[in-house]
């Protein structure tokens, strides 16, 4: 391993995390990118054998030993309170303070749309979602459970320090990222509800305004998380980098996903600029499909793209990217998306491609 050998935590997880991961790892080597693979064995099989989350040292080692994370999906009926879970993806985003969550959201194919007359160029926005505040803190509590009384209440909470940084760094985002098409980025627009929840929405907006000023090359913009949902499937064609919280960045996401092509099309980053991020396909574990290959690898596959392009190695990212779109275009792909392959086989295919470019 040279020193620019950049070293990533591998955690393929549980379901079909396990099976995808691999075979986004075959694509990140014929990409010919100088990177070295540790794989952690956290997940449900782990937790079962000896009742292990995250071992006592688990994420200082993340953040002090590599440059990235490569993340699977976590979930399994045998762990039915979902605990592993939690500690494990909840813990890393929190404890390691990987307060943006990035989701790109671009349409490789028109035939992946379920909307009529979109083509690839209409859709090519990101979602950037504060990762570490909101209502996935899990601040609250229930009173009288198990009665007719019974009151649960759940704290959404935004600091000045969390929704500053997030909506600075969209802005940011917007100047240093380009379009598929190589295009500029130039809207920055704020999600949230406002006008029903009036304290928070106070505080975004307010920052909003006084971030938004300092980069008036971009326009900023505002919409309601409902009216940005209906023009999500009225015509995604409007929007560019969009900036929100934790839960509502979470449901526009996956209706962002559904534009193009379902959740095994999506990939995502956890960052934070500067430190050890993680990196993860959007989908679950998807347990009845585990060990069937038949799980598409695509969004894996761009998210090791994604990965790799910000440890700096956009020539391999970019032969990957281009590899993707050439396996959907000719259906070298898993059934959902349009072809006819399995888990591994797509992969394989996508990974001989890159070696031949």
């Amino acid at each position: 391993m040279t020193s620019t050998t950049k070293r990533i935590a591998v955690i393929p997880g549980d379901g079909i995390g396990k099976e995808v991961i691999p075979a986004a790892l075959k694509v990140i080597e014929a990409s010919g990118a100088a990177v070295d693979f540790t794989h952690f064995d956290w997940g449900a099989d782990r937790y079962l054998a000896d009742g292990t989350t995250v071992p006592p040292d688990g994420f200082a080692t993340l953040a002090r030993d590599f440059e990235a994370i490569f993340l699977g999906a976590f979930g399994d009926p045998r762990v039915k309170s979902n605990i592993h879970a939690k500690e494990i993806l909840l813990g890393m985003r929190f404890k390691m303070d990987l307060y943006a969550n990035v989701r790109p959201v671009r349409l490789l194919e028109a035939s992946l749309c379920p909307l009529k007359g979109i083509e690839p160029a209409d859709i090519d926005f990101v979602v950037i979602r504060e990762n570490t505040e909101g209502a996935y803190v899990d601040s609250g509590g229930i009173f009288k459970q198990g009665t007719s009384d019974e009151i649960a209440v759940q704290e959404d909470i935004n600091t000045r320090k969390g929704v500053e940084r997030i909506i600075r760094f969209a802005f940011e985002y917007c100047k240093s990222e380009k379009k598929a098409d190589g295009s500029a980025r130039s809207r920055v627009l704020l999600c949230d509800k406002s006008n029903a929840m009036t304290y928070a929405g106070s505080l975004w907006q307010r920052v909003f305004k006084e971030v938004s000023a300092e980069y008036p090359q971009f326009k900023a913009e505002h919409m309601y998380v409902d009216a940005l949902c209906t023009q999500m499937v009225r015509d995604p064609r409007q929007f560019d980098v969009i900036v929100t919280n934790n839960m509502f960045g979470d449901i526009i996401s996956d209706l962002g996903a559904g534009l193009q092509g379902g959740l095994g099309m999506a990939a995502s980053g956890n960052i934070h600029p500067g430190k050890t991020s993680m990196f993860e396909p959007v989908h679950g574990s998807a347990p009845p499909l585990a060990g069937q290959n038949v799980a598409n690898p695509i969004g894996s596959i761009l998210t090791a793209a994604m990965m790799l392009r910000h440890l700096g190695f956009t020539t391999q990212s970019s032969r990957i990217e281009a590899a993707v779109l050439e396996a959907v275009r000719q259906k070298q792909t898993t059934a959902d998306v349009g072809g006819g392959l399995g888990t591994r086989e797509s992969a394989e295919w996508i990974a001989s491609r890159i070696a031949r470019s």
